[in-house]
């Protein structure tokens, strides 16, 4: 963790993993499925992210997009990408599971984090939605998570700037052992923010996608047709990571120190 902040960007390609290790990333974070917050990405695609970055990656383990209250088949399916992540060379994995009241799964969790044994484990945007952060910070604690990402409980990390603070205090307590990251929905962590965000938190590291769009080679384009729901993204443009991007916000957390 260089200069004292660590940056992790979120990628769902091989071209956005280059990117954000050309920019300064300190750790990957691979997905599929950005659109609904990250879900698991394909083995194929991490075997060969693994092969064109040093850093580490880490894989995001959601078998769909929407809550993260798990049916006991999709529980098998997270217990099957883990093990297959762990295969094709995953340095950590990233997951969340909560209770239909809004509490941490403690029971799934357990037997998740058994798993994943030994690599290190984030939970990840579940946390959001807890009924209770702080006690929720302590469970996860007690369970043995390396680390937690998270907005502060709101819009974007910059609109849960106190109850980062408040957690990030927590985590410093003599009972604390994970790191707490920040995750930011919405609107994200820009280089218009990052000051702000990082100074208010005291959080010691910090997520983005830190994307640009970028216009398709096609030539041919059926302007009738969509390949996905009406929120889903245009075919005929794709959001990579960009180096630039990466490297100013990266450049905004080492000055701050």
């Amino acid at each position: 963790m260089d200069d004292g902040f660590l940056m992790e960007v979120c990628v769902d390609s091989v071209e956005s993993a280059v990117n954000a290790e050309r920019g300064g990333a300190g750790r990957i974070e691979l997905c599929a499925g950005l659109v609904e917050g990250g879900t698991t990405p394909s083995m194929g695609l991490l075997q060969v992210v693994k092969q064109c970055v040093r850093v580490p990656v880490f894989v995001m383990i959601r078998p769909r997009g929407g809550d993260f209250l798990y049916s006991d088949r999709e529980v098998e399916v997270m217990k099957a990408d883990i093990r297959l992540a762990k295969l094709h060379g995953a340095d950590g994995l990233v997951f969340g599971a909560l209770t239909e009241d809004g509490r941490i799964d403690t029971e799934l969790c357990t037997a998740l984090l058994a798993v994943c044994r030994p690599l290190p484990v984030t939970f990840h945007r579940a946390f959001d939605m807890v009924h209770d952060p702080l006690v929720a910070l302590e469970t996860l604690i007690s369970l043995g998570f390396e680390r937690v990402l998270t907005s502060g409980c709101d819009s974007s990390a910059l609109e849960g700037l106190s109850l980062i603070k408040r957690l990030a205090e927590q985590v410093m307590s003599p009972a604390g052992c994970v790191t707490l990251g920040l995750f930011p929905p919405g609107g994200g962590i820009t280089e218009r923010n990052l000051q702000r965000i990082l100074e208010g938190s005291t959080a010691s590291e910090f997520h983005c996608s830190a994307r640009s769009a970028r216009d398709s080679g096609m030539k041919f384009r059926n302007p009738n047709v969509a390949m996905g729901a009406s929120f889903s993204a245009p075919e005929y443009s794709i959001k990579v990571a960009d180096v630039a991007k990466v490297r100013t916000l990266n450049a905004i957390a080492k000055n701050i120190l």
